[in-house]
């Protein structure tokens, strides 16, 4: 079993270690873009305009879109950094406009009943963990297995604890 010293000299490269975090941000906004999708976002529409957001039927198909194809770019590693900025203002708005009201915790439990507890509204969270995940995807760069990888330049610089190691893909090959 290694002790503590070998676990912080361990060092993996950035673009597989940020490779789950991208899977799961992705998939994440993926299926709930699929839920509203799935439910019809007219019905999503009367929760916006429940709670005041302007042009609350164009703003729910807006965030139906944006979840599906921002969620499955996300997911595959397509344009990361693009597609983050979308995605985080969503998350920012959410936060302003609806989960903001109900504190920060993502499990409000506001009761126990004889067959579990009864949860409230979620806080915004979930939405700060979002944030976080893609501002971290979007400022590393590609990421393992992902489109943008396949994309990106010949010449690429990995980090590697605090040096940077250029390397040529092109002699490397």
């Amino acid at each position: 079993m290694p002790d503590y010293k070998s676990l912080l000299r361990m060092n993996f490269p950035c673009d597989w270690t940020l490779l789950p975090l991208r899977l799961v941000i992705g998939s994440g906004f993926l299926l709930h873009g699929l839920a509203k999708w799935n439910r019809g976002p007219a019905k999503f529409g009367l929760l916006l305009q429940y709670v005041g957001v302007p042009f609350p039927f164009q703003t729910a198909w807006a965030v139906t879109c944006l979840e599906v194809f921002g969620g499955a770019a996300v997911l595959a590693g397509l344009f990361v950094t693009i597609v983050s900025i979308p995605l985080i203002t969503s998350m920012i708005v959410a936060i302003v406009t609806v989960q903001g009201r109900f504190g920060f915790s993502s499990v409000n439990t506001i009761g126990l009943t004889p067959s579990g507890p009864l949860f409230g509204p979620p806080g915004y969270e979930i939405n700060l963990l979002y944030i976080a995940g893609l501002v971290a995807l979007a400022l590393s760069g590609p990421t393992a297995l992902s489109i943008d990888r396949v994309l990106a330049p010949e010449k690429q610089v990995h980090h590697r604890g605090n040096r940077n190691i250029r390397l040529d893909r092109a002699r490397s090959s």
